[in-house]
């Protein structure tokens, strides 16, 4: 069985790869295409819970690392 990751990206999304099922507050399912998918963090796409690449735009920063 595959394994999901998620990786947390400087300064951007998060990336999940592998399988995933993506569910809304209300326990409907989002449609997943793709293997991997990059979920918004900075708040801003306009294609939420999925990123658009505008944290680029609006400089959005965060560097987390595992403790």
């Amino acid at each position: 069985m595959a394994e999901t990751k998620i990786r947390v990206l400087k300064n951007g999304p998060y990336e999940v790869s592998g399988p995933v099922e993506l569910l809304d507050h209300r326990g409907n399912a989002f449609r997943v295409d793709e293997e991997t998918v990059y979920l918004c963090r900075c708040g801003q796409s306009s294609n939420k819970p999925f990123c658009d690449g505008t944290h680029s735009k609006v400089g959005f920063r965060s560097e987390e690392t595992a403790g």
